[in-house]
């Protein structure tokens, strides 16, 4: 109101002539202010708008109390009819319809006000904003970039006669080529079709649904699973979900969880706090400020994909033992990469014994993966097809499957993507090679970029991060790799990573053998000769960051020597093609 007022007395030439005084005394006197206010083109034409609404208003009153009075009982009903008449009425606002409407909800011309505002200036929003991403070098560049079924981890870029080699794929154990994924879905897509033909609840329900999330259900030892159109919106409606339906939930979040989290966790409107990555230490101290009775839920992954770092998953199960909470764990860039049958690093932690007990539970333990409440994961990156998952007990899932609006209101899943999703896992399950490939192909390029001085951010999983320190330069680096080495490495910049902690991002798979690796690692040492971007001895004289040249960084691989000197036969022969019931909860019917 007092800004209105100052802009008021600098523009009206009323209110300037006159004193404050003067205006005070003149709205005390009867009629003064009005008889003034009627001489003013503005406010007289909003005087006489008020009036005419008093006056209509009056008028309706009139007319009700007439037509009250003229019924002493209640008219039958009648059903309501509308004209089909296509010719055009005097008064109607959709000539072309055949269903005539009336304006008399619209906006009386009289009322309308002219005005010297002017509309907001949304290009120039949008274009000051891009602006500024390309500015600050954050601005995202996607290439064309095809990858070459037969012959992956080859593809073509624009012109199908450029091919290149791409380093950055999610598609871990290439399983996007895999032969017996593509025969399944072939098979499928002939018989059935390409859509889903709607959400679960309409027409998407089908055998290849129940199929899916049975094998997953199974893979993770749980009761149940439920399968989203993706991991992002599993994340988001699930972690949502649980905010908006329990009240005075308070969600404990690790500080580098993914976007998919940190949106579920704010559409959730529940009460959060960020613990820092994977601190133990100080999510007790969090955890430690509710009583149990308190609900809490803790959020976390298992595998950073931008970073490599792997959670302590069995210590924060212990804290959310103590002070009563559940734990939500992300494994979406750890499935099909970890543990004997490829369920991720909660199964890993229990290798042994999981491996000798294949697809069944361990006997007379309490294993990791039992311990955990929910688990999400991908079926686009080891497997090699799209879609997301959660898993847990079963009522939990039917809560998430009756309530959940990401589950229910979303296209499902195609059935070809369904039948090649569930015959990824069965082979990967019952295959340890392609793990075992791609985590020694890992080792080799991570020592020999160390080896030759290159800052690789030291962690203990499938990543090579390779520290760059900026946005401009790591474009650079990127854009050199591909245009005159034939490598596609993406440069990673913010917001997915912090501003001056940029890098190159490399994955390698099964079918990046030492001949492909020693060309990848000429190329980034003559990359990073060529920009003199900073090395590990760089950032050591520096202080180190990200663990690069700084103390104590070296890291322990998960797969130990032990575990990687293991074949298929090491393998329990219940997880070769094995029989799994359906669950019958994701069709809301009692398993």
């Amino acid at each position: 109101m007092e800004s209105v007022i100052k802009v008021s007395m600098s523009v009206c030439p009323f209110v300037k002539s006159n004193s404050t005084q003067a205006l005070r005394q003149l709205s005390r006197s009867t009629g003064g202010l009005a008889s003034r206010a009627r001489q003013c083109p503005y406010m007289s034409n909003a005087i006489h708008a008020q009036e005419l609404q008093v006056e209509q208003q009056q008028q309706q009153q009139k007319q009700q109390k007439q037509q009250e009075r003229s019924y002493s009982q209640a008219s039958k009903p009648r059903r309501a009819s509308v004209s089909r008449s296509t010719t055009t009425t005097p008064g109607s606002t959709f000539n072309s319809s055949p269903y005539q409407f009336r304006n008399e909800n619209l906006i009386d011309p009289k009322l309308q006000f002219q005005s010297n505002e002017t509309p907001f200036d949304f290009q120039g929003f949008l274009n000051n904003d891009l602006n500024k991403k390309r500015s600050d070098k954050s601005y995202r560049y996607f290439n064309n970039i095809n990858r070459l079924a037969n012959e992956f981890p080859k593809a073509h870029r624009t012109n199908e006669t450029d091919k290149v080699t791409v380093w950055c794929s999610n598609d871990y154990l290439g399983m996007g080529k895999n032969e017996y994924t593509l025969n399944e879905m072939k098979r499928v897509l002939d018989k059935y079709g390409s859509g889903a033909g709607g959400t679960r609840n309409i027409a998407g329900h089908n055998s290849h649904a129940i199929k899916l999330e049975s094998e997953l259900a199974a893979l993770h030892k749980h009761e149940a699973a439920l399968v989203f159109s993706s991991c992002f919106v599993a994340n988001d409606a699930v972690l949502s979900l649980f905010g908006q339906k329990i009240k005075d939930l308070v969600i404990f979040s690790d500080e580098l969880n993914h976007a998919s989290m940190i949106q579920g966790i704010r559409n959730s409107r529940a009460q959060k706090h960020i613990f820092k990555h994977n601190d133990l230490v100080d999510l007790e101290t969090k955890l430690s400020q509710y009583p149990k009775s308190v609900p809490k839920l803790i959020a976390f992954e298992s595998v950073y994909s931008m970073c490599g770092s792997i959670s302590p998953i069995e210590k924060i199960c212990d804290l959310a033992e103590k002070y009563g909470a559940i734990t939500f764990l992300d494994e979406v860039h750890a499935v099909g990469m970890y543990g004997p049958h490829g369920a991720g690093v909660a199964e890993h932690l229990d290798f042994e014994a999981q491996l000798k007990s294949g697809i069944e539970h361990p006997k007379d333990l309490k294993t990791v993966m039992s311990r955990v409440d929910m688990v999400t994961g991908t079926l686009g990156k080891a497997y090699g097809c799209v879609g997301g998952y959660v898993t847990g007990k079963a009522n939990m899932i039917d809560w998430f499957r009756s309530y959940a609006p990401g589950f229910i209101f979303t296209t499902t899943l195609p059935p070809a993507i369904m039948a090649g999703a569930a015959a990824s896992i069965r082979y990967q399950r019952a295959t340890l090679k392609d793990r075992i490939a791609q985590q020694k192909n890992t080792r080799y390029v991570k020592n020999n970029l160390i080896d030759l001085g290159l800052p690789v951010i030291p962690n203990p999983s499938h990543i090579v991060p390779v520290l760059v320190g900026n946005a401009q330069d790591a474009k650079r680096a990127s854009d050199l790799l591909l245009d005159k080495h034939d490598i596609y490495v993406q440069a990673i910049n913010f917001p997915t990573v912090p501003i001056g902690e940029e890098r190159l991002r490399i994955t390698p798979t099964p079918g990046h053998g030492k001949e492909i690796s020693n060309h990848l690692i000429e190329s980034i040492n003559s990359v990073f000769n060529e920009l003199n971007l900073n090395r590990i001895n760089d950032w050591s004289a520096k202080g180190g960051l990200c663990g690069v040249g700084q103390e104590n960084s070296e890291i322990d691989h998960i797969w130990t020597d032990k575990q990687l000197s293991l074949n298929d036969n090491d393998l329990n022969p219940n997880v070769f093609e094995p029989i799994i019931s359906p669950i019958g909860v994701s069709s809301g019917v009692t398993a």
